[in-house]
């Protein structure tokens, strides 16, 4: 149960706005949405930031960026940004596989070299108190250009101020994933 009263009917133009944007983009008032709306200004600057980064952030792969928004969501352990990012990532096309093992990247062979230390790094940086190892950001100088990385860092930190959010407001799974068809990882 969300830890304050989700907002239901919007008052003023800030909040009638997001509630429209919410319904047009994902066929409802997301829940985030009515949480913030009791607050003018949060759901105003999280609305800028989050337009912003979403036509603003272009450099990394966006199968790369989801990877690194999921694995931050994960270790946060915040139910609506992983069910959230469920369905995100089906939707955008990434391999049924993928989505599935990202809580277990580690023993995983889907994944690229590229996509492995997108992860390690999301993981590092999401963890308090964040700290990347040498060999992580070794690798990332390998493969990606200088902007790939501070978008990928700018990505990790944008998904910890939704999940931290979310999380302290109580916010559970809103049955995205259920949306979606993601296949059930082969049995033995």
């Amino acid at each position: 149960m969300p830890n304050v009263t989700l907002v239901d009917k919007p008052r003023g133009v800030v909040r009638r706005l997001a509630f429209r944007y919410s319904k047009r983009r994902f066929g409802q008032v997301v829940e985030p949405v009515a949480a913030a709306a009791h607050h003018r200004g949060v759901l105003l600057a999280m609305g800028a930031l989050e337009t912003v980064a979403e036509r603003g952030w272009r450099r990394l792969d966006p199968h790369l960026r989801w990877l690194a928004i999921q694995a931050s969501a994960g270790e946060i352990g915040c139910s609506w940004c992983t069910d959230f990012g469920y369905y995100e990532g089906m939707r955008e096309g990434v391999d049924p596989a993928k989505v599935r093992d990202v809580p277990r990247f580690r023993d995983s062979d889907a994944y690229t070299e590229a996509e492995r230390v997108v992860l390690e790094y999301a993981v590092a940086a999401t963890a308090t108190p964040g700290h990347v190892p040498d060999d992580v950001i070794e690798r990332l100088h390998r493969i990606f250009a200088d902007e790939e990385i501070v978008e990928l860092a700018a990505w990790v930190a944008l998904e910890n101020l939704r999940s931290r959010f979310n999380a302290g407001m109580g916010l559970r799974s809103q049955g995205f994933a259920g949306r979606c068809e993601v296949p059930a990882a082969a049995r033995p």
